[in-house]
C-alpha cells in the first residue's frame, strides 16, 4: 500500500507541475500585454499633458457644439477603438462591418496619432458616468506637440468626419426640367440615386482604372492645391466611344466612388426649352457630378438648339464659362458616342476637357472581368475557345452584348460561354443572320433580355446543325443543305443513297479508283474524294 501511495502521489505532482507550465505558456501574452501597460503608465505619468474639452453643448446658449458631433463620428472610425480595454457596440443601419459600430462609453479611452505625435479621446460625463456633469470629449496631447499639431489635427477631424457625413447620406439625381413659371428660374426635377455600379464592378483595363481611381482621390484632397494654384476647384473627363461600351455606368460609379450627387443634363430638351445652361449651373450644389450624354450628337445638330456655331457657343460657355466657376469640387462628366474628330478642337482643349477616356468594344480581358462579375467565374474549359473567338479579324462585341448575354444564361455558365462563342463566330464570319426553325421558335415574355435569350438559342441551334452537318460530311454522308432534320422519312435518304450510288457507277467507268477502294463499289464518300 505505501508503494501504490507514493506512486499516486508523483503521478499527481507531475500533472501539477504541467498544469503550471501550460498556464504560464497561456498566460505569456497577457503578462507581455501587462508589461506593455506598465511601461505606457510609466511613460505617461513622466510626460506633462495638456486636456482640451469638447463639450456636446455650448455653455453660452444650450446649441450643440458641432465639433463634438464631429468628434464623435471620428473617433468612432478610430481603428484602435476595437483594441481598446472597452468600448461600446452598437448596432446600426450601416452595411460596413456588418451593420456595428463602437463608440466610445463612459470613462473609456481611444488613441491616435497625427504628424508622430500621440492623442488620446477619453468619454467623460453623461448619465453612465459616475463623475457626473454634462456629456463632452476630452482631447488629451502632449505640451511640446500642443502648438504643433492641435490645429492641424482639429482640422483633419473636421474633414474625416465630413468625409463620412458626406458618403453616409443618400445621393440623388438631378435631371432639368424645364423654367419655373413664377421666377423663370429653372427647375430640377429630383429622385434618389440607386444606381449600384462601383469602380470594382466595372469591366475596364486595370491599369486605366487604378488610374482614374488616383486622378479622383487627389482631385477630393485638392482643394488647397487648386486656391494655391488660383484654378477653381472643378476637373472634367470625356468619355467616348460606340453605343453599349459602358460610358454611362462608368458615370454613375464616379459618382458613387465620389460621394457626389449627379445633375444629368439634357442639352437638346435645354436648348428647346430656351433654358440658360450657365442658369442650370448656377442652381446646382458644390460636390456634384454635372453630367453631359451624346455631346457629339448635339453639336452635329441633333435635338434642334439653332445652327452649329450657336450650338457650339453655348457648349463653351457650359464648360468653362464664368457661370462655371460658381460652385466648388465639381466634376463635369461628358460622353460622345463617336471619335474625338467628330468635334472641333477647341472643345476637346485642356481646361473644358482634362481627361479624355476611350471606351472599346469588349476584348478577351474585359470578357473575363465580365463573366466574373456575371457568373463569378476565374477561369472555365471554355475560356480558349472564348480566346480565341476574341482573337479572330472583326470578332468584337460590346460589353453591354456580352453581359446580356451572361443575363440571360446565368444559372448555365456553361450555356453563357457557348452562347457567346456562337455569338462571335457570327460576328467573325460577317454578320450573317443564322438560320431559324420556326418550330422551335421560344415564346417568352422578357423584355430586352428575353429577345436577347431567343436570339441565342437559335444561333446556338444552328452552330450544333452546322458541326452535325460538318460530323456527317465527313464520315462520307452528303449534307442535306437544311432540307432534311432528324424527322425526315427513312425513305427520302434511300432515293438520296440510290441517286447518288447511280451516278457514282456512271462515272466510275473512266475513274481510277484509289488505294483500298479497290475491292469494293464506290460510296458517296469514296466519290467525292475522288472528284
Amino acid at each position: 500500500m505505501p508503494l501504490h501511495a507514493a506512486s499516486a502521489g508523483g503521478v499527481l505532482a507531475y500533472a501539477a507541475l504541467a498544469l503550471a507550465a501550460l498556464r504560464l505558456l497561456l498566460s505569456y501574452k497577457s503578462a507581455l500585454y501587462a508589461l506593455r501597460r506598465l511601461w505606457r503608465c510609466a511613460d505617461e505619468w513622466a510626460q506633462a499633458y495638456q486636456y482640451h474639452v469638447v463639450p456636446r453643448f455650448a455653455a453660452c446658449d444650450g446649441a450643440e457644439n458641432p465639433l463634438f458631433r464631429k468628434s464623435t463620428a471620428y473617433v468612432a472610425s478610430l481603428p484602435s477603438l476595437e483594441d481598446a480595454d472597452a468600448a461600446c457596440v452598437v448596432s446600426s443601419a450601416s452595411r460596413t462591418n456588418g451593420g456595428l459600430t463602437f463608440q466610445l462609453g463612459p470613462g473609456h479611452t481611444a488613441r491616435d496619432a497625427f504628424l508622430g505625435a500621440r492623442l488620446a479621446w477619453t468619454s467623460a460625463g453623461g448619465a453612465g458616468d459616475a463623475g457626473g456633469g454634462p456629456e463632452r470629449l476630452v482631447l488629451r496631447v502632449r505640451r511640446h506637440d500642443r502648438s504643433r499639431v492641435l490645429r492641424p489635427y482639429l482640422q483633419h477631424v473636421e474633414s474625416v468626419a465630413d468625409e463620412m457625413e458626406q458618403r453616409r447620406r443618400e445621393l440623388r439625381l438631378f435631371a432639368n426640367a424645364g423654367t419655373d413659371a413664377a421666377t423663370g428660374a429653372p427647375r430640377w426635377a429630383s429622385a434618389p440615386f440607386t444606381h449600384p455600379a462601383t469602380l470594382d464592378d466595372v469591366a475596364m483595363d486595370p491599369d486605366l482604372k487604378a488610374r482614374v481611381r488616383a486622378d479622383l482621390e487627389s482631385f477630393l484632397k485638392g482643394r488647397a492645391y487648386y486656391h494655391r494654384l488660383g484654378r477653381v476647384w472643378r476637373r472634367s473627363y470625356l468619355l467616348y466611344g460606340p453605343p453599349g461600351t459602358g460610358k454611362s455606368t462608368f458615370a454613375a460609379a464616379m459618382a458613387r466612388f465620389l460621394g457626389y450627387d449627379v445633375y444629368d443634363v439634357d442639352l437638346s430638351r435645354a436648348a428647346a426649352a430656351g433654358d440658360d445652361l450657365r442658369a442650370l449651373l448656377l442652381h446646382a450644389t458644390p460636390r456634384s457630378l454635372v453630367l453631359v450624354e451624346d455631346l457629339d450628337r448635339y453639336l452635329q445638330g441633333g435635338g434642334g438648339g439653332g445652327d452649329g456655331e450657336a450650338r457650339a457657343a453655348r457648349v463653351l460657355s457650359f464648360m468653362d464659362g464664368v457661370a462655371s466657376c460658381c460652385g466648388e469640387e465639381r466634376i463635369m462628366v461628358f460622353t460622345m458616342r463617336g471619335g474625338k474628330d467628330a468635334v472641333d478642337a477647341a472643345v476637346l482643349r485642356p481646361g473644358r476637357l482634362d481627361v479624355h477616356i476611350q471606351f472599346t468594344l469588349c476584348d478577351f480581358e474585359a470578357f473575363k472581368a465580365l463573366a466574373s462579375n456575371y457568373l463569378g467565374l476565374k477561369d472555365h474549359k471554355l475560356y480558349p475557345q472564348v480566346e480565341e473567338g476574341f482573337h479572330a479579324a472583326g470578332a468584337r462585341l460590346s460589353p453591354a452584348e456580352v453581359g446580356e448575354i451572361m443575363l440571360a444564361n446565368r444559372a448555365s455558365p456553361s450555356r453563357a460561354l457557348r452562347s457567346v462563342i456562337t455569338k462571335l463566330q457570327h460576328v467573325a464570319s460577317g454578320g450573317a443572320a443564322p438560320p431559324r426553325n420556326p418550330s422551335h421558335r421560344r415564346n417568352t415574355s422578357w423584355s430586352g433580355a428575353g429577345h436577347q435569350w431567343e436570339d441565342q438559342a437559335h444561333s446556338a441551334r444552328a452552330s450544333a446543325d452546322s458541326a452535325q452537318a460538318d460530323d456527317e460530311t465527313a464520315a462520307g454522308v452528303p449534307p442535306t443543305c437544311g432540307v432534311f432534320g432528324k424527322e425526315a422519312p427513312m425513305r427520302e435518304f434511300k432515293k438520296l443513297y440510290g441517286l447518288i450510288k447511280i451516278r457514282s457507277r456512271r462515272e466510275g467507268s473512266g475513274v481510277v479508283p484509289l488505294e483500298g477502294d479497290a475491292h469494293g463499289p464506290p460510296t458517296p464518300g469514296n466519290h467525292d474524294r475522288e472528284r
